[in-house]
C-alpha cells in the first residue's frame, strides 16, 4: 500500500506568502499585492481571486488595471527610460548585478511560488530561477561589444508573456532589456506568477532598475501596452490568435517588435535504429508536463518502424512521475522528484481531456493512457488541475490535437510512409520553433532538415530555446520581428546604423543570422 504523503514542512502557501511579506512589504499588503509604476508600488487595481493549480486552495490574484491608469503607467516609463538611457553603461551593469545578486539571495522563495502559482516540480522551478540569474550574468559579463554603436530606443519596452517561465524568460529579457538602456515593462500573466513576478521586480525596483509592473487583460491594456505611441518595442510570447492581433498593431504602427508564438514541435523518426537514445530522452520531453513552447508533442514515426518505436517509447513513457510538488512521506523529506505536475488550471485540464475523449470518439487510437491511481497526492487534495499522460495514435484531422499544440502531457503519433508525407506531417502548423529528426544517415538528415520549417531542427536530439549566445526565433506563424538570443537579443532592444535590417521574421522580409 502507498504510504500517506504530508506536505513538506516551511513550504505552504501562507509560509510562502509571510516570507514575501519580510522580504519586500514595499510590493505585498496582508492580502494582496501592488501594482509598480511611476517608480512606486500602488494600491491600485482591482484584486481578483485566483487559486493555485496545486491543490485548488485560494492565492493571490493579479491587481487589474483599467486601460487609463496602465497608459499613465506608459507615460511614466517613458520618463523614466529618457533619464536611465543616459545613465553610463557602468552604472547600469553594477545596477542589474545588484538585482542579480539579490534574486540569488532569494532563490529559495521564487521557486517555492513557481511551485504554488504555476504548479512547476522543485527542481524545474529552481531551474527556472537559476536560468534567469545566469543568463543575465553573461550578458553582465560581456555587454560592451554587443552595445558597440548602438543606443537605446526611443521608449521603454514593453513586456507581454505567458505564464510558464515567468523568471527564465520574462525576467530575463526584463533585465537585459534594461542593460542596454532601456526603462522596461512587464505585464503579468493572467494565468499565474504574479507573486513571483512581484518579488523580482521589488528587488530590481531597490537597485533602481527602471521597471513597470502592471496587471489586467489584455484586451483593455493593448493600447496602453501595445498601441502607445510611447512605447519602443513590444516583446510578447504567447499564442497564435492573441500573437496575431499583436502582429496586426505593431505592423500598422511600425513598432520595432519581438513576438514568439505557438507551433506544433515535431519529432521525425525515419530510417532510425538507436532506440536506447530514444528511450531515454522520452522521460526529459515531458518537463513540466509539456507546458513549454519548446516541448515536442508531435512524432511521426515512419510505418514499418513502428513496433520498434512503441517498443522504445512505451516503456520509457510508463516511468513518469506526476502528482503534487511538494508532497512527501516525512515533513523534512527531500522535495519529490516528479517529471510534472499540475497544468496550469482546472480549465485547461478540462479543455485537454475533452479533446483526447473527442479524439478517441472520432477515430484516435488510445496507445498509452496512465491513471491518477498512479500519482503522488496529499489525502483528499483536490485534483482537477492535473491531467495524467496521454499518447494517441492518428488523431483525425478534424480535432485541435491534429495541428495544434495541445500545452500538456498529451502526445500524438502519425504514421507516414515516404519522404514527403514525412515533411508535410513535421509542417501541419506552418511553422515551428524546434524539430527534430531522428535518422541513422547523417545524408538524409542534411538532405531533410533544411525542408523542416522550425528556427532549430536537432538530429536525434532535442533542441530547446537555449542560453546565453544561442540564438532563438521561430519559422512561419511560430514568429513575428526580431529573433534573440546571444548579442541579437540586445540588438533587437536598441537602435544600430540607419537602414539595418534585424535578422528576424517581418511581413517586408525574413532574415535568418
Amino acid at each position: 500500500m502507498a504510504p500517506t504523503l504530508t506536505l513538506k514542512s516551511g513550504t505552504s502557501w501562507p509560509d510562502a506568502w509571510r516570507r514575501c511579506l519580510a522580504v519586500a512589504p514595499e510590493a505585498f499588503r496582508d492580502d494582496r499585492v501592488l501594482n509598480l509604476w511611476n517608480g512606486a508600488w500602488q494600491e491600485d487595481g482591482r484584486a481578483l481571486p485566483a487559486v493555485s493549480p496545486v491543490d485548488g486552495s485560494p492565492i493571490a490574484g493579479p491587481p487589474r488595471l483599467d486601460g487609463t491608469t496602465a497608459h499613465r503607467a506608459v507615460c511614466a516609463a517613458l520618463d523614466q527610460h529618457r533619464a536611465w538611457r543616459h545613465l553610463p553603461l557602468e552604472e547600469r551593469r553594477a545596477r542589474v548585478a545588484a538585482t542579480l545578486d539579490a534574486l540569488a539571495e532569494h532563490r529559495g522563495l521564487l521557486a517555492l511560488l513557481l511551485v504554488w502559482e504555476i504548479g512547476k516540480p522543485w527542481r524545474l522551478a529552481q531551474a527556472d530561477v537559476d536560468r534567469a540569474i545566469d543568463g543575465v550574468r553573461w550578458y553582465v559579463d560581456g555587454i560592451e561589444p554587443m552595445l558597440a554603436g548602438r543606443a537605446p530606443l526611443d521608449g521603454p519596452v514593453s513586456n507581454i508573456a505567458s505564464w510558464n517561465y515567468p523568471m527564465s524568460v520574462l525576467v530575463h529579457a526584463v533585465l537585459v532589456q534594461a542593460l542596454a538602456g532601456n526603462a522596461v515593462i512587464a505585464k503579468t500573466p493572467t494565468d499565474g506568477g504574479v507573486a513571483c513576478l512581484t518579488l523580482a521586480c521589488a528587488l530590481a525596483a531597490r537597485e533602481g532598475i527602471p521597471v513597470t509592473l502592471v496587471s489586467g487583460s489584455g484586451g483593455e491594456l493593448s493600447q496602453a501596452l501595445v498601441r502607445a505611441p510611447e512605447i519602443g518595442c513590444v516583446s510578447f510570447v504567447g499564442g497564435r490568435d492573441t500573437g496575431a492581433a499583436v502582429a496586426t498593431a505593431v505592423a500598422d504602427l511600425g513598432k520595432r517588435h519581438v513576438l514568439e508564438q505557438e507551433g506544433l514541435n515535431t519529432w521525425g523518426i525515419w530510417n532510425h535504429s538507436d532506440w536506447d537514445t530514444l528511450t531515454a530522452v522520452i522521460p526529459k520531453l515531458f518537463d513540466y508536463g509539456k507546458q513549454r513552447c519548446t516541448a515536442y508533442p508531435r512524432f511521426v514515426v515512419q510505418r514499418h518502424l513502428f513496433d520498434a518505436f512503441l517498443a522504445a517509447y512505451l516503456p520509457a513513457v510508463r516511468t513518469l512521475r506526476v502528482g503534487h510538488p511538494l508532497a512527501v512521506e516525512q515533513p523534512d523529506d527531500p522535495y519529490p522528484e516528479l517529471d510534472f505536475g499540475p497544468v496550469i488550471n482546472a480549465a485547461k485540464a478540462k479543455e485537454l481531456q475533452d479533446q483526447v475523449a473527442e479524439a478517441i470518439e472520432r477515430g484516435a487510437v488510445p496507445l498509452h493512457r496512465a491513471t491518477p491511481d498512479d500519482a503522488r497526492f496529499l489525502p483528499g487534495q483536490d485534483t482537477a488541475a492535473y491531467v495524467q499522460p496521454v499518447t494517441l495514435l492518428n488523431p483525425p484531422s478534424s480535432s485541435p490535437l491534429h495541428h495544434a499544440e495541445p500545452f500538456g502531457p498529451v502526445d500524438t503519433i502519425v504514421l507516414v510512409d515516404t519522404e514527403a508525407e514525412l515533411l508535410a506531417a513535421m509542417n501541419a502548423s506552418n511553422g515551428a520553433l524546434v524539430a527534430t529528426l531522428s535518422t541513422d544517415d547523417r545524408a538524409t538528415y542534411d538532405r531533410l532538415a533544411p525542408q523542416i520549417r522550425a528556427f532549430k531542427v536537432g538530429h536525434g536530439a532535442p533542441r530547446s530555446r537555449g542560453d546565453r549566445d544561442e540564438l532563438f526565433g521561430g519559422l512561419g506563424a511560430s514568429w513575428r520581428g526580431a529573433f534573440v538570443g546571444g548579442d541579437l537579443l540586445v540588438r533587437a532592444v536598441t537602435r544600430g546604423p540607419e537602414g539595418e535590417r534585424l535578422p528576424g521574421n517581418f511581413p517586408e522580409y525574413q532574415l535568418l543570422p
